[in-house]
C-alpha cells in the first residue's frame, strides 16, 4: 500500500488548526450595509423580495443606524426614495431632498458611522433611468452636470464618501472636479467601476422603486459577456481619480473582481446584490440549503477573490454569526 509523504489532512484535523492556517478571514469591518430611506414619517415598508429589509422613513432610519452601530457595523450606504419624481430627478439636487435629510439626521444621531451615498438618478426620475433622457437614451454629458450638483448636496450634508453608480462616461472625473472645486478634497469616491447590466438586480428595483419605465440599462451598464472591457472601464476611473473600485454584482463576477484587484491594487469593493441575497433566502426558506453556512461561504468567496470591503444585505446577520 502506498503511504503519502505529505498529508494535507494533518492541518484539517480540528477547528483550532483550521483557524491557524486559514488564509482568508471575514470580519465585521469588511461589511457595508445598504439602507433604503423613503420620504414620510413612521414608514417601515417590508421589501417582499428581500426578507428582513425595509424602506425606512428618517425616524426609523435613525433607530436602525443606532442599532447597527451598537452591533459593530461601521459603514452604511444610503439609497433614497423621494415623495416626488420628475424627469431630472430634482429631489436628488436639493438640500431638502430625502438623502440630504437622511444624512443630517444620521450624522446627528451617530456621528462616527461612516456614511456612503449612492450617486445616481434612477431612484429619483419618473422614467427610472440614471439621468435625463434625450431621444430614447440617457444624455451622458447633461447627466455629468447633474451628478456634480448631486455630490455637492451630499457633501454639504455630511456624506463621508460618494459612490457614483450610473456608469456614465466621465462620471468620476466630473465628480472629483466638483468636490475639489468646492473644498471637499477629503471626500473619497467609490466608483461602481465595473457594473454589469445584470438580471440579479430585480429585488433592488422593488426596494428603491427604480425600475426603468421603458427599455433597459444596457446602453450604459456593461455587457455580462465582457471582461476585458471591465478592465478598460476601471482604468478610466482610476485615471479620473477613483479612490475605491467596485465590481457589481459579486458572485457571478468573481473573475472580474480578481482581475481588478490584481491589476490595479487599489482598495476594491464588491456588491453582493439583492438577487444574490434573495436567492439564498428563498432556497433556505425551502430547506434546500443551510442559510448561515451558505451566507458565510458566499461572502468568504467574495473576499477571497479580492474584495477589501463587501456591500451586503447580510451584514447584520453576519455580525451576529461572527459573534456566536
Amino acid at each position: 500500500m502506498y503511504t503519502p509523504y505529505y498529508r494535507p489532512r494533518r492541518l484539517r484535523r480540528n477547528p483550532r488548526i483550521r483557524n491557524l492556517v486559514r488564509e482568508t478571514v471575514l470580519t465585521r469591518h469588511d461589511l457595508i450595509l445598504p439602507l433604503f430611506v423613503i420620504a414620510g414619517k413612521d414608514v417601515k415598508n417590508p421589501i417582499s423580495s428581500m426578507p428582513g429589509h425595509y424602506q425606512l422613513s428618517v425616524d426609523h432610519l435613525i433607530t436602525e443606524v443606532k442599532e447597527i452601530w451598537d452591533r459593530g457595523i461601521q459603514a452604511v450606504i444610503l439609497f433614497g426614495i423621494p415623495d416626488h419624481k420628475d424627469s431630472r430627478g430634482s429631489d436628488a439636487l436639493s438640500d431638502s431632498g430625502i438623502i440630504a435629510q437622511a444624512l443630517r439626521a444620521v450624522k446627528d444621531a451617530v456621528p462616527d458611522l461612516y456614511v456612503i451615498t449612492d450617486v445616481c438618478f434612477c431612484e429619483y426620475t419618473d422614467h427610472g433611468h440614471c439621468g435625463p433622457i434625450s431621444g430614447n437614451d440617457v444624455d451622458n454629458d447633461t447627466t455629468l452636470e447633474l451628478l456634480q450638483q448631486q455630490v455637492l448636496v451630499h457633501a454639504r450634508n455630511g456624506a463621508d464618501m460618494v459612490a457614483p453608480s450610473g456608469m456614465m462616461d466621465g462620471m468620476v472625473g466630473a465628480i472629483r472636479e466638483a468636490l475639489d472645486g468646492e473644498g471637499y478634497q477629503h471626500i473619497p469616491i467609490m466608483s461602481y467601476a465595473a457594473k454589469y447590466a445584470s438580471g440579479f438586480y430585480g429585488p433592488f428595483r422593488e426596494a428603491a422603486e427604480s425600475a426603468p419605465q421603458f427599455g433597459d440599462r444596457s446602453t450604459y451598464q456593461m455587457d455580462p459577456a465582457n471582461s476585458d472591457e471591465a478592465i478598460r472601464e476601471v482604468a478610466l476611473d482610476v485615471d479620473e481619480g477613483a479612490d475605491v473600485l467596485m465590481v457589481k454584482p459579486a458572485m457571478p463576477y468573481l473573475d472580474i473582481l480578481y482581475r481588478v484587484k490584481t491589476q490595479f491594487g487599489l482598495p476594491t469593493a464588491a456588491y453582493q446584490v439583492s438577487g444574490e441575497y434573495a436567492m439564498i433566502k428563498a432556497a433556505a426558506r425551502n430547506g434546500w440549503l443551510d442559510h448561515d453556512r451558505v451566507m458565510l461561504e458566499s461572502l468568504m468567496a467574495i473576499k477571497r477573490a479580492g474584495a477589501d470591503m463587501i456591500l451586503t444585505y447580510f451584514a447584520k446577520e453576519v455580525v451576529d454569526k461572527l459573534d456566536s
